[in-house]
């Protein structure tokens, strides 16, 4: 297949937006693929925040990134990515250069916890103003679930309504494929 699939091209978004040295979030740690793509995109002079509500994400992604020798560029989160305004240093607030959220379920954990659309899009606002002109935020959604479904729908009709001239908005998503499979909304600051 010469298209890119969706999680390479999430990976390809956020390449063109981090370069060494740069404040990246993952803003669902999971089991810390991302949180390590990240930090070493970021090298040793960037720092990756990573969050998850989960205790088993986070211990999951430490003994990821430790494994990789990477605790020295991340800092996680027990909590909700709600908490970013709060939880980043005022001092790396603006310089935000791309940020990644997988919504769903923990994948193996408990799938009666889920993103919930009240987080994300207070997270998504958030991080907006975070962002440094050209940052990126990649939003991969997986609505395979009801709740999905839900966040999904609210997800789409907030990143439809986003400022033009403030924003870019791209939805990526492979149409004739069955059982809802992901889709990206990309949201890069202008």
């Amino acid at each position: 297949m010469k298209l890119d699939g969706i999680l390479p091209y999430t990976r390809i978004l956020l390449e063109k937006a981090i370069n060494s040295g740069d404040i990246a979030i993952d803003c669902t740690a999971g089991n810390g693929h991302d949180t390590s793509f990240l930090a070493n995109r970021v090298g040793e002079n960037g720092h990756v925040y990573s969050f998850d509500i989960q205790k088993t994400a986070i211990e999951k992604t430490t003994k990821r990134i430790r494994e990789q020798e990477l605790l020295n560029r991340v800092t996680l989160f027990h909590k909700s990515h709600d908490q970013l305004t709060k939880c980043i240093p005022a001092h790396h607030q603006g310089m935000i250069k791309g940020a990644i959220f997988n919504l769903g379920y923990l994948p193996g954990g408990d799938k009666e916890i889920v993103t919930t659309p009240h987080s994300t899009l207070s997270a998504i606002e958030q991080l907006i103003e975070m962002l440094d002109v050209g940052g990126i935020i990649v939003l991969v959604i997986y609505h395979g679930h009801d709740q999905g479904k839900f966040e999904k729908e609210a997800v789409v009709r907030y990143a439809e309504q986003l400022n033009q001239e403030k924003t870019h908005v791209l939805k990526y998503e492979f149409i004739n494929q069955k059982n809802n499979p992901p889709f990206i909304v990309a949201i890069e600051k202008r």
